[in-house]
């Protein structure tokens, strides 16, 4: 997922975002005590290989903020994401609306960031589907698209368990990155409020 910049340079005092819980997680919004390990998760070079580049601290601590404030300001947001009794912190999972321009803009994107130590172990589908129902059924959002680099095969076996789908017609080269740049090239997946709550229906007949 790609983050948006923020210039503010300090979190506002109010914070807009409500707490979700899934059976093994709570989407929560930020703390202050998030920012050292977000920095962390960040500089990994294994978590951030699908980005341009590992970000320093100022730069983490400038994304936190902007999380922060679209999140007191009502905005889609990106909440934390906790493991109770486990880990305080384990990376984001959330809505955003992509700052950049592209065929498929405006939009609400869903996307998540997690430490590597908590990589395979169901928590990104599982947070996004709280998302997912959070934009559709709270924000009543018609649809949320998510898109990452072609290469980034991880995400992508995520977006396609959520029920996104994708139209290879509509990939598109990412505007805020360099012509030839390794990761440029990005895929796009869409789910519309109908088909989430169609999919949702399903699953609890069975």
């Amino acid at each position: 997922m790609h983050g948006s910049d923020a210039d503010q340079t300090s979190p506002p005092e109010q914070i807009a975002l409500p707490e979700l819980r899934t059976p093994r997680l709570l989407l929560r919004p930020w703390c202050d005590d998030d920012l050292e390990p977000y920095a962390a998760l960040n500089a990994d070079p294994e978590v951030m290989r699908h980005f341009p580049a590992p970000l320093s601290r100022e730069e983490s601590d400038r994304h936190a903020r902007s999380i922060r404030e679209r999140a007191a300001r009502g905005e889609p947001a990106l909440w934390a994401v906790e493991v109770p009794g486990t880990a305080p912190f384990i990376g984001f999972v959330g809505l955003a609306v992509p700052s950049f321009r592209a065929h498929f803009t405006p939009c609400v994107e869903v996307g998540w960031r997690l430490a590597r130590a908590h990589w395979g172990k169901g928590y990104a589908p599982e947070a996004a589907l709280a998302a997912l129902d959070h934009g559709f059924d709270v924000l009543g959002l018609d649809e949320i698209v998510s898109f990452t680099s072609v290469g980034n095969a991880p995400p992508r076996r995520v977006m396609e368990k959520l029920g996104m789908h994708r139209d290879p017609a509509e990939d598109f080269d990412h505007p805020s990155l360099p012509e030839g740049h390794r990761l440029r090239r990005h895929v796009l997946y869409r789910l519309s409020a109908d088909e989430h709550r169609r999919a949702r229906s399903g699953s609890r007949s069975r």
